[in-house]
């Protein structure tokens, strides 16, 4: 059993699921769990979502504390309270999903750290998840928003839209330990943040991509996209991730690297690279590279480049080519600016 989980969720008026919440994910639990649930449940065999009714959760809690799970018999007691549709969900094999449970507790799996990106199959997520109106009173169908809306003023209150989108802000599922976020909106769930990891407000971290840790994010991480340890991504700089442009190729950021305000990267970097501010190198883009003389080598494809490490990719201010020679100064981070995430 690749995971299990218990979950609360939204759905619209015809039945459909528009999120789940799962407050204790696991990875890889034990056989015996899984056997004490499945059989309460009568769930079966293969990847299943099984909604289920909080008076249920009594015959479940019993069962789990029985099979020596008492943290999930407690949130199983603790579901027993609630007023809103409930569902286990369980995962034997990382197949493509097949309905939103199974998304959306692949992405619990990525933002309790429990599955780095690309650890997971989320092929053809989108046509599962639809979308949605994030409101001050939860998740609604956009389809029944307005009805929604006319009913909240009736009664005197004003309903709020955050945003209208399939994915909501992980914060309102998941806050990693020892991380910072400057603008909550601005991590969507699914995202991966390491520990030490710091998102000001300007930055943002997709679904399916995220930071080792420690870090300093002021830009953009595409889906796709992981950035390693130490590295810091300055403000309004852009990772292309396979959602922008990046086709099948895996963008990353090694360790140690910097990519300065305004600039970009669509090919992936090795440790240690600095990529000047304001210059967006794409794998088709004419590098010049230059001896430790600063002497010209040979002009490449920045495609030639991915991966490597020890780069400082700038353009050269008077002739405007872009040009390449060995990195000498790699960053480190300030280590009191991550002390007390």
């Amino acid at each position: 059993m690749l995971s299990f989980a218990l979950g609360i969720g939204t759905q619209n008026t015809q039945g459909d699921w528009l999120e789940i919440y799962y407050p204790a994910p696991l990875l890889n639990p034990d056989a015996t769990l899984i056997e004490a649930a499945k059989k309460v449940l009568d769930v079966p065999a293969g990847n299943a979502a099984v909604s289920f009714l909080p008076e249920d959760c009594v015959h479940l809690a019993k069962a789990l504390e029985a099979a020596g799970h008492s943290a999930q018999a407690e949130l199983a007691e603790a579901l027993s309270a609630s007023q809103r549709p409930l569902v286990a969900t369980f995962i034997e094999s990382d197949l493509p999903p097949q309905g939103a449970p199974e998304v959306y507790l692949k992405l619990h799996l990525l933002s309790h750290r429990l599955v780095k990106p690309h650890g997971l199959d989320l092929t053809g997520m989108f046509g599962l998840l639809r979308n949605i109106a994030w409101t001050n009173e939860g998740a609604i169908d956009i389809e029944e928003l307005p009805a929604r809306r006319l009913k909240a003023r009736l009664a005197g209150r004003t309903l709020s839209v955050d945003c209208v989108d399939k994915f909501p802000k992980m914060t309102d599922y998941v806050v990693p330990g020892g991380v910072r976020i400057g603008d909550t909106s601005r991590v969507r769930l699914g995202a991966h943040l390491g520990e030490g990891t710091t998102v000001m407000h300007e930055g943002f971290v997709n679904f399916n991509a995220g930071t080792e840790g420690p870090g300093m994010i002021e830009g953009r991480i595409s889906a796709g996209v992981m950035v390693g340890k130490g590295s810091d991504l300055g403000g309004g700089c852009s990772t292309m991730g396979t959602l922008s442009g990046g086709g099948n190729i895996v963008i990353k950021v090694g360790e140690g690297c910097l990519i300065g305000a305004n600039a970009g990267i669509g090919i992936p970097l090795g440790d240690r690279c600095t990529v000047e501010a304001g210059l967006y190198v794409t794998a088709g883009t004419k590098v010049t590279l230059l001896d430790d003389q600063g002497q010209e080598v040979q002009t490449v494809s920045g495609r030639e480049l991915a991966g490597q490490s020890d780069l400082l990719l700038r353009r050269n201010s008077q002739t405007g080519r872009v040009e390449c020679l060995t990195n000498k100064s790699a960053i480190a981070l300030n280590e009191a600016l991550h002390a007390h995430n």
